[in-house]
């Protein structure tokens, strides 16, 4: 059942991004990725919301957990994800761990991105 909810929040959350992005970026400049930016950024205070509702006021089932975090807005942007757990290991003092995950994160993914790229080359 939660892979179910999994996909069909997934595919909510793409969609949403695909419009939101879009929109975003038919009113700004094409030469900052504006659109992304603004989903990454409206994705993690949702995020944020949700977490803190349910760490404060209730409490989300397994199924909502599924469907609205993992479904909705791992389809939306993973950057939640990402910045949520980075946000809960400094919450929890465990500065060295957010920074490796905040900084590996972006390193090497961005290596792993050029790698695909060379990759995709030699294809």
């Amino acid at each position: 059942m939660n892979v179910l909810l999994i996909a069909l929040g997934g595919s909510i959350g793409a969609v949403a991004r695909y419009g939101l992005a879009g929109l975003v970026q038919r009113f700004t400049t094409p030469y900052f990725p504006f659109g992304t930016f603004v989903v990454n950024m409206v994705g993690c205070f949702v995020f944020g919301i949700l977490a803190g509702v349910a760490e404060h006021r209730f409490a989300l089932g397994p199924q909502a957990r599924a469907f609205l975090l993992i479904g909705v807005l791992g389809g939306f942007t993973t950057f939640s994800s990402f910045s949520f757990e980075t946000f809960q290991l400094l919450r929890d003092a465990e500065i060295m761990r957010a920074s490796v995950n905040a900084v590996g994160q972006l390193v090497v993914g961005l290596f792993a991105m050029w790698i695909g790229f060379v990759v995709a080359r030699l294809l």
